[in-house]
């Protein structure tokens, strides 16, 4: 989100600043060695040099030989170079920590307009959608999913399980009725739903297909279907999270098992629904878990 990066794999602005920072202090770090290598055989050679030809006391009347003062000269300004290396510019300092705080402010700043505006878009749905059923009190939507007791309901955009009881009850509460979906859910059947009114949901504005109609949002799918007394939401899961608070009933097949997915459904809130029907089915040779019809009404 933060990158304009289009491969995963390229490497940051931030990466290449930071590579570059300790390069350059290992350029620093560098030149310090070649300093004290170059003062240890400086001072070497001065020393033994004043053995050698017994310098005596004959500088600026001091009392020892100059030799002496040009090592500790030497000395002092090796410490201040140092000094300079390990703590005025040290890695990662004061300077380099402000600017990454900046930027990392700036990043969070961005984020948060994002979320923001995300928020601001479900919520406009939202509020649209319940003007819709609030003005339309005879029509009675309803969400029809299967999903397993952890809450998901497919994977890779297909269903994970095989369920022929499940297929039929679907197929006869929904059939005559508009059925509503997501352009994905559209695509994952090898063609539109017989014997319904198949609507579906996409941003593409050029979006075809065939036997259905294409809307944009979830409160046109809804005025489309105004006439029928029970239009069905089908999928996906985004579709059941901006669907679920405006709905009126919740047809679901609750699979008796856990599994790993991708698309799950949301969680049902027992202080805004209630269970009004229950019907339990045992696996067999067509149904490969066991399962539940359960339908909820949302409590007014």
């Amino acid at each position: 989100m933060l990158f304009k990066n289009n491969n995963s794999s390229d490497i940051s602005e931030d990466q290449i600043a930071l590579i570059e920072y300790a390069q350059s202090r290992i350029k620093s770090k560098k030149r310090l060695f070649f300093h004290f290598s170059l003062m240890t055989i400086g001072i070497i050679s001065l020393l033994i040099s004043n053995l050698i030809f017994e310098f005596k006391k004959e500088i600026f009347l001091f009392d020892y030989p100059w030799s002496y003062w040009i090592c500790s000269v030497w000395f002092i300004l090796f410490l201040f170079h140092l000094f300079n290396v390990y703590v005025t510019n040290k890695f990662m300092g004061k300077e380099w920590e402000k600017k990454q705080m900046k930027k990392l402010v700036e990043k969070q700043q961005i984020k948060i307009a994002d979320i923001k505006t995300e928020l601001e878009k479900e919520a406009r749905v939202i509020a649209e959608s319940q003007l819709f059923s609030q003005n339309n009190p005879k029509n009675t939507v309803t969400l029809i999913a299967a999903a397993s007791e952890n809450n998901i309901i497919g994977k890779d955009n297909k269903l994970i399980w095989h369920l022929s009881d499940d297929l039929k009850h679907f197929k006869d509460l929904t059939k005559g009725h508009f059925v509503i979906m997501g352009r994905k859910t559209f695509e994952s059947m090898p063609k539109a739903l017989p014997n319904r009114t198949n609507v579906i949901i996409t941003r593409k504005t050029d979006y075809k297909a065939e036997n259905a109609i294409v809307v944009n949002s979830l409160e046109k799918a809804l005025k489309v279907a105004e006439n029928d007394d029970q239009p069905f939401i089908i999928g996906g899961g985004e579709i059941y999270k901006l669907s679920i608070d405006i709905a009126d009933r919740v047809e679901l097949t609750r699979v008796h098992t856990s599994i790993d997915g991708d698309t799950s459904f949301p969680e049902i809130n027992l202080e805004k629904w209630q269970e009004v029907k229950r019907e339990k089915r045992l696996k067999d040779e067509k149904n490969e878990y066991d399962f539940s019809f359960l339908r909820y009404d949302k409590i007014k």
